[in-house]
């Protein structure tokens, strides 16, 4: 029985001593889904058939920074005090900035403004009438029908969608939105 105890305890020091060099990054193992060792040369890399791939124009972070300051400037040259985001063409937020004396729904509001130009490439104002025929459209998650949303666009698609909430309206907030758009289009 000493023994055993003795075995179970070494082990449990020696897997603690692994795990504990492991996460200190001393030492290094290998495994692959192969099951091959650390020596054998690495699987080939499958290239995707020519004509089955797509490539996207991406709104940098750069040109989103700058799109959003031109509608923090717009709205503040009114008096104004709004959120601004900006999103990629997939949704994902790139910025956002919230002008000092915004309220504090601006940011989300202007989150899902951005998603919803930028999912349908519209402004928000137009999606907004198209909803009489389509009234089931407001319940796609994530998404926000008040005037206030543009969208970018690149070679005739849509990149990005800038949202901005905290105008007294929504034609405001789209104004400001477009102060947005027009930043990175002017050289």
């Amino acid at each position: 029985m000493k023994h055993v105890k003795k075995a179970a305890r070494t082990r449990l020091i020696t897997g603690g001593a692994i795990v504990a060099l492991g996460l200190a990054g001393v030492g290094a193992y290998s495994a692959s889904a192969g099951g091959e060792s650390a020596g054998a040369a690495p699987a080939a890399v499958t290239e995707a058939k020519s004509g089955t791939t797509t490539a996207r124009a991406h709104l940098t972070v750069a040109a989103a920074t700058k799109a959003a300051k031109a509608v923090l400037d717009a709205a503040e040259a009114e008096n104004q005090r709004v959120g601004v985001a900006v999103v990629d063409r997939d949704g994902n937020t790139l910025v956002t900035l919230r002008g000092d004396g915004a309220g504090p729904q601006s940011y989300e509001s202007a989150v899902k403004k951005a998603f919803t130009a930028v999912s349908w490439n519209a402004p928000t104002s137009e999606l907004v009438k198209r909803l009489e025929q389509a009234p089931n459209l407001k319940d796609v998650p994530g998404t926000l029908f008040l005037g206030g949303g543009a969208p970018v666009t690149a070679g005739g698609a849509p990149i990005a969608g800038i949202g901005v909430a905290g105008a007294p309206s929504g034609d405001l907030d789209e104004k400001f939105a477009r102060a947005g758009v027009t930043a990175l289009t002017a050289s």
